[in-house]
């Protein structure tokens, strides 16, 4: 039998907190429509850490690993990537970050691995995929690729009772949009609550796959106004997430045996300037563009007054593997496209459940694969502004990072054959390391 713990820590604010994920947003939050939580699911010696949070950036990362109870290299964290919480990664998304709430949600994300941890017990594993319910698509290109279908994972005690669900799915958690001033995790919460109250005592996690370019309908455009939108309310973010829970629920799960282990790949994100021109003109341009102390156009003019033209240098980029009895997790960090996780699917093969798992470890951004670049759009040519990057990722950092993840999933593989943890060095090197 495995060993499974699972634990929930909520880590709402109190009203009054800056809200990040809309540039149109400039009111603080009212209130609470629901708990924002912290969600481990320790598997032996490894862990998922979902946080309902926009990002987690590297530093918190790598603080939350280095104290944990577990070993570091065995530990996901991903946001789930709300648009509905509060700033969460300092100097990043056009917001300050409140240093109270980042110390509540540094103790809350230990706290919640340690809970789950002490509460270890045998646990039978279920997994399998559900059908695709029907509301992601890619906001892009009309048909576009999406990462269809709902992964999923239940663990069961030893009498049979569920004990935690795992679900993930690759749509932007933004029902809601700016006109929203309620902290809420979104469609997630509606999911979570639909999947606990078919088993009750059981803790639902979920995790946002590569939705980069894919949401519940809406243009990049349309989170640039707080006009309200008849589509984007909690009544459709509750009938997303039900929708997706019981699809979830539906799935054909089956059992899966075997031993557990974690994998780290390796890599750098790169950047590639796209702007031209004097950032001083630049500055004044957009500053006379601005409508009103805050907007997109006013982010952009201190982006350029601040950040235009200065040295980049490359990141380093965490990705993860986790092995679960023959499931597979996958956590690739920042905001990864649908395209990248097909073409991780089919590299990858195998006919074990697998997750594909996006906003991990860290979220500097936007990273299309090669050929999104030629098409531009506000996930190419701007959004790195609003991220307060110093410019755009460049092209084939998605492909690295794909390689990455695969580095991961074969030292995850090892791993679990010989029991034990393995960490990958960067790029070739890691390869040959793993070859022999």
């Amino acid at each position: 039998m495995t060993r499974v713990g699972v634990s929930v820590v909520d880590i709402t604010p109190p009203p009054g907190g800056a809200m990040a994920g809309f540039a149109a947003r400039q009111a603080p939050a009212e209130g609470a429509h629901d708990a924002l939580t912290v969600r481990a699911l320790v598997v032996e010696d490894t862990a998922l850490v979902a946080v309902d949070v926009i990002g987690i950036d590297a530093a918190l990362s790598a603080r939350v690993r280095a104290r944990s109870p577990l070993p570091a290299q065995n530990i996901t964290l991903a946001a789930t990537h709300t648009h509905g919480g509060p700033v969460s990664m300092p100097g990043r998304l056009a917001g300050r970050a409140d240093a109270e709430f980042l110390r509540r949600l540094e103790t809350g994300i230990l706290r919640a691995i340690e809970e789950a941890a002490q509460a270890r017990q045998p646990a039978r594993l279920y997994g399998g995929c559900g059908a695709e319910p029907g509301f992601a698509s890619n906001r892009r290109h009309a048909g576009g690729p999406v990462d269809r279908g709902v992964p999923v994972l239940r663990f069961d005690r030893m009498d049979g009772t569920v004990l935690a669900y795992f679900v993930s799915y690759a749509c932007h958690p933004v029902v809601l949009g700016a006109d929203n001033l309620h902290w809420t995790a979104d469609y997630p919460h509606f999911l979570r609550a639909r999947l606990e109250a078919a088993s009750p005592g059981a803790i639902a996690i979920f995790a946002t796959g590569c939705a980069g370019d894919v949401n519940t309908g809406h243009s990049a455009a349309a989170s640039l106004s707080r006009a309200r939108q008849s589509d984007r309310t909690y009544d459709r973010a509750r009938i997303i997430g039900e929708g997706v829970a019981q699809a979830a629920l539906a799935a054909d799960l089956a059992p899966l045996t075997g031993a557990s282990g974690a994998g780290e790949g390796f890599d750098s994100l790169r950047f590639a300037p796209r702007e031209v021109g004097d950032r001083a003109d630049l500055a004044r341009r957009w500053r006379a563009a601005s409508q009103a102390p805050g907007d997109i156009h006013a982010i952009w003019a201190e982006w350029a007054e601040q950040r235009m033209g200065r040295k980049i240098d490359p990141m380093p980029a965490r990705c993860t593997a986790l092995h679960w009895a023959g499931a597979r997790i996958l956590g690739l960090p920042g905001e990864i496209f649908a395209r990248t996780a097909l073409d991780l699917r089919q590299s990858l093969g195998g006919t074990g459940p697998l997750h594909i798992i996006a906003y991990a470890d860290d979220n500097p951004g936007y990273i299309p694969p090669r050929e999104e670049f030629d098409a531009g759009g506000y996930e190419v040519e701007e959004a790195h502004r609003f991220y307060g990057m110093g410019a755009s990722i460049a092209p084939g950092v998605a492909e690295a990072l794909s390689q990455a993840a695969q580095r991961a999933a074969e030292t995850a593989a090892i791993a679990t054959a010989e029991g034990c943890s393995i960490k990958t060095s960067n790029n070739k090197e890691s390869s040959h390391d793993i070859q022999g």
